[in-house]
């Protein structure tokens, strides 16, 4: 059993991150409103370059693709991914757009409400024939979300990049990161999110991801099951506090979550599929042996737990001694 995660994180091979990287600017003080915060503290963020983070802290292999403004807030996101250990030759910048920003209010629960600066932002603009293909197809895993579906240009590089992956023999993992204020409206973002459902044989949604996809206001197995798609190898649902539920073509259960001091729940996600991704890179047997995907799984439940101890993503992301550490605190 310990060696689904012993050393974890994975030996040389490649998990690369699709999308964007952003500013989050967070209230210096949970439970107001943006209009009422007093101040705001940077965290560098987005899902994908978070995930990227997440698998280089854990100390496994990974590159992002996307794109940032040439300006000094792109130019500091790129120097992050690198600090990090992040391959960053899938970066490109563009002198006419800037990086995107994003206003993240905390609630007094942890739980976030979002203002986006985004008119038209840099990653919104990467081209297909930008795409670095020689990073892509050296990749074991590719993963993205599904913000770069929203419009064009980008919509299009990121379809080239998953068939480059997947032609390529990559693992895609796809994670939707629903954020409706981006979207045109709901039903948009339910239509273009479900039109590469099928692409991916890893999904992880979140339970609010899972009522909206689904339309129904409760979460069970029958929701879950009736994303599930002939590719899909592992559909994930992450619970927050409750923990995460799998999903695989033979079984299916839940593994509990750790219980820890809530700060901020950014980039917990993020967190939790990074471990997962970081763990399975380099043996997807994992997948179809139960005992060992719920040892990896309550790994990847402590990576969330502990990100949402500290205000933003990338600075709350653990290292493999820090989960390894609570893990064994708790038993």
């Amino acid at each position: 059993m310990a060696s689904a995660v012993s050393n974890g994180s994975s030996g040389s091979s490649l998990i690369v991150s699709f999308g964007e990287m952003l500013i989050d600017f967070v209230p210096t003080v949970s439970g107001v409103s943006l209009a009422e915060a007093p101040g705001f503290l940077k965290a560098p963020g987005g899902a994908p370059a978070n995930v990227a983070i997440a698998v280089a802290r854990l100390g496994g292999k990974s590159a992002f693709v996307g794109k940032l403004g040439d300006d000094e807030f792109g130019h500091m996101l790129a120097g992050i991914l690198k600090e990090n250990g992040v391959i960053g030759n899938g970066i490109n910048f563009d002198k006419g757009a800037r990086t995107a920003l994003a206003f993240v209010t905390l609630r007094a629960d942890g739980e976030r409400e979002f203002m986006f600066y985004r008119n038209p932002s840099a990653d919104m603009l990467l081209k297909p024939e930008e795409l670095n293909l020689e990073l892509i197809r050296s990749a074991k895993v590719f993963h993205y979300g599904s913000i770069s579906l929203i419009v064009e240009p980008c919509r299009s590089a990121h379809l080239k990049a998953i068939e480059t992956a997947k032609d390529a023999g990559a693992l895609l993992s796809y994670d939707p990161n629903l954020r409706l204020p981006l979207w045109p409206s709901a039903a948009e973002a339910r239509e273009q999110i479900l039109s590469i459902w099928d692409k991916a044989e890893v999904i992880k949604v979140s339970d609010v991801e899972l009522e909206f996809l689904t339309g129904s206001d409760k979460i069970d197995d029958a929701d879950a099951l009736s994303l599930w798609h002939p590719n899909l190898k592992l559909l994930l649902v992450t619970l927050g506090e409750k923990g995460c539920r799998y999903y695989t073509k033979n079984f299916h259960g839940s593994v509990e979550a750790f219980n820890v001091k809530t700060v901020d729940t950014t980039g917990a996600g993020d967190s939790f599929i990074g471990a997962l991704l970081c763990k399975i890179v380099d043996d997807r047997s994992i997948i179809e042996d139960e005992e060992r995907l719920r040892e990896v799984l309550k790994f990847a439940n402590a990576c969330g737990a502990i990100t949402t101890t500290k205000k933003g993503a990338i600075p709350a992301l653990p290292t493999e001694q820090e989960v390894l550490a609570l893990i064994n605190g708790s038993k």
